[in-house]
């Protein structure tokens, strides 16, 4: 069996798609051909907490700070480079469109101005880019689309700051097909939020062509085509941390670090990461 620390990163890419995965040791890149787990090895070194893909832009708030790696310079995970953007510590970040948005622990949620100059926002780092706040909430959880999951409920981001838009200690937010995970429930956005899935839920995730996923209780929920929601079995005994799309194939990582993947019609199928702290993933 591999282990992390051989960073078996595929260097031919061809036919084949990047997870980054987002754990104490830093992020993962695994590579998938349809529903085969390839090569795997850690991209970047930190506490990784959360991960994003955004206009060619893979985003990751650490521990230490937020930093960017250009996706458009290479399609070798290996080579991938790292830069730090001054925003300290962070606890999750997520793109709206193309604009990278941050979020810490103390409910400063902020937008990356690239090439914004050094007088352009609150903190600048060396090629003028910087960091503008846009609002504060209660501890940010989850950044994804228009929408941030905080302590204290869902807040919009807006052009002129951030709205809050109800519920309460959430936990989790897919902004493409609003869905919510909060310490009562999973809420879809219609009129208002309304009642999807009653407990205590951490993850809610959504694609763009209608699969959706929600993690409570320890167990993993699937939308059906009719917007039903029943459990979705996985083959270990563990409870999936994060959630994740390709145009075709569904990715799940456990909190114990075991990689799923799922095509349509198909069974789930894993492998062992070796990874500890799991938090998010993201799809290239």
């Amino acid at each position: 069996m591999p282990t992390i620390d051989e960073k078996r990163v595929y260097t031919d890419n061809t036919g084949t798609e990047t997870v980054f995965v987002a754990s104490d040791a830093g992020v993962v890149a695994v590579s998938v051909s349809d529903d085969l787990v390839g090569g795997f090895g850690i991209a970047h070194r930190c506490r990784a907490r959360d991960v994003a893909v955004g206009g060619g832009t893979l985003a990751v708030a650490a521990a230490e700070d937020v930093f960017r790696a250009d996706l458009t310079e290479t399609d070798d995970a290996d080579d991938l480079r790292f830069e730090p953007t001054g925003f300290g510590p962070a606890a999750a970040v997520g793109f709206d469109g193309e604009t990278l948005h941050a979020g810490d622990d103390d409910g400063r949620v902020a937008r990356f101005e690239g090439g914004g100059g050094s007088d352009g926002g609150d903190d600048a780092n060396a090629d003028g880019a910087a960091w503008t706040t846009v609002g504060e909430t209660g501890a940010v959880r989850a950044v994804d689309g228009p929408l941030v999951a905080a302590a204290d409920g869902v807040h919009r981001l807006d052009a002129d700051g951030l709205t809050s838009v109800g519920l309460d200690d959430a936990r989790d937010v897919a902004g493409r097909d609003p869905l919510a995970a909060t310490g009562t429930g999973l809420y879809r956005l219609g009129n208002g939020w309304m009642d999807a899935l009653s407990g205590a839920f951490d993850v809610a995730s959504a694609a763009a062509d209608g699969r959706a996923h929600a993690v409570g209780g320890g167990d993993l929920f699937a939308r059906g085509d009719g917007g039903e929601w029943a459990p979705e079995p996985v083959p270990v005994a563990e409870t999936v941390a994060a959630v994740a799309y390709g145009p075709t194939a569904t990715y799940a990582v456990t909190d114990a670090g075991t990689f799923l993947v799922r095509l349509p019609e198909s069974e789930w199928r894993h492998q062992i990461l070796g990874l500890q702290g799991v938090t998010a993933a993201a799809v290239v």
